[in-house]
């Protein structure tokens, strides 16, 4: 877990995912609408992808994309970052 622990304490808002993810596409289009600027890892293009997916998967992302990291904490994928939209508490997790 040191590769996606060293990328989401280095960066405030990180997003693990994949290029022909539309889900992916969706979160990516939907942090960027607040003004941020994540950090994106697009595993399927990554030299280090297969293992930044295992590290994903044994932190308990399943799937393992999108994966979203704002203040290094783990937040979930596109079903817990819509959630927290729905109810108004994305943009407030993205300003702070």
């Amino acid at each position: 877990m040191a590769m996606v622990t060293r990328a989401v304490a280095e960066n405030p808002v990180v997003i693990f995912s994949k290029s022909s993810c539309c889900m992916c596409h969706t979160i990516k289009s939907l942090i960027n609408s607040f003004g941020s600027n994540p950090v994106v890892y697009e595993l399927d293009e990554h030299p280090d992808g297969q293992q930044l997916e295992m590290e994903l998967k044994a932190l308990g992302c399943k799937p393992s994309v999108p994966a979203v990291f704002i203040g290094q904490n783990l937040l979930g994928g596109s079903n817990e970052i819509m959630s927290l939209h729905l109810q108004g508490k994305l943009a407030k997790l993205l300003k702070s």
